[in-house]
């Protein structure tokens, strides 16, 4: 199978895996939040809800994001996963805000909370479940780059914390401290919308074409460097939509280097790019060294090949 094909395939698997988990977890919660009356297990629950929401989301956006470039999307579909990671930064935002209603209502109107040994060990099974999928998604996204995939298990590391806070919250009021399960609660969605933040602007990152990570810039420069007869290179500029990363670059050679010998050194300096960076989409453009002063330097990153391997920027 081609890399591309088992990556998609591996996208599809994660958002499947996700799907069910949430399910799964809704089922358990509900029925643990009615038997108790914890409004922190209500909190769990609410989260599990959005987490099936933003699943869903996902499912449709990383197969849209798949669609091969077309006439009108010359640079393909890969956004819609960016747009996925916004939605559930959105469905996250207002969860929390019902949350803190739930919460500050259960502390002007205190509640006994029951069958805490039901909810402690419906809470410990939503631990083991969320920590398996958080670990499959983990394993996806070091082979796929996928936001969506990534975004999502942000959301579900961010469960883990959650269910153990739970446990907490239900072991204390069996202790006597019937407030802290409201206030714990309370403690979570702002722990939660700490998440939603993170997830909002990765997604604003890839919408708006931020550059990539510094750690692939230079990994770039030094396959672009190895090759005999680049004099330098400048104007880079990267981005990434979905999990393929772009890269356009102006690479230097000497003025009476043969066309042809020119567009074979370009051919290897993409090849090598490509090489380094997975899934890499690159662009490169000639420039006779002589040229090069009288290009804007202003808003250029120059990288200059020198003797001792150094690099100038």
């Amino acid at each position: 199978m081609h890399a591309d094909a088992r990556q998609q395939q591996l996208v599809k698997l994660a958002t499947w895996a996700s799907i069910l988990t949430a399910i799964f977890l809704i089922i358990l919660k509900t029925w643990a939040w009615q038997t108790t009356a914890s409004v922190s297990l209500l909190a769990s629950l609410l989260d599990s809800l959005m987490d099936a929401a933003a699943s869903i989301i996902n499912f449709f956006a990383v197969r849209y994001a798949m669609i091969p470039a077309d006439e009108d999307h010359r640079f393909g579909h890969g956004k819609a996963e960016a747009l996925a990671g916004l939605a559930q930064a959105g469905l996250i935002g207002l969860s929390v805000i019902w949350l803190f209603v739930q919460s500050i209502d259960r502390i002007l109107n205190p509640q006994a909370i029951v069958h805490t040994d039901i909810g402690i060990a419906i809470m410990l099974v939503s631990i083991v479940a969320t920590a398996a999928l958080v670990l499959g998604q983990r394993y996806v996204v070091e082979r796929t780059q996928s936001n969506a995939v990534a975004a999502d298990s942000l959301h579900y590391l961010s469960d883990l914390l959650m269910n153990a806070s739970v446990i907490v919250a239900l072991l204390l009021s069996v202790w006597g401290w019937q407030g802290a399960d409201a206030w714990l609660a309370i403690v979570i969605g702002f722990y939660v919308l700490h998440s939603a933040w993170e997830i909002g602007i990765q997604s604003m990152h890839l919408l708006l074409d931020r550059e990539l990570e510094e750690a692939d810039r230079t990994l770039i420069s030094n396959s672009v460097l190895q090759h005999e007869g680049v004099l330098g290179m400048h104007d880079l500029r990267t981005r990434q939509s979905g999990y393929t990363k772009f890269a356009q670059l102006h690479l230097e050679l000497p003025d009476s280097m043969p066309l042809i010998e020119a567009h074979a050194i370009a051919d290897a300096v993409e090849a090598s790019i490509m090489n380094a960076i997975p899934n890499a989409e690159v662009i490169v453009h000639l420039d006779p060294i002589s040229v090069v002063p009288n290009e804007d330097h202003a808003m250029m990153d120059r990288v200059v090949s020198i003797d001792t391997g150094e690099q100038e920027h």
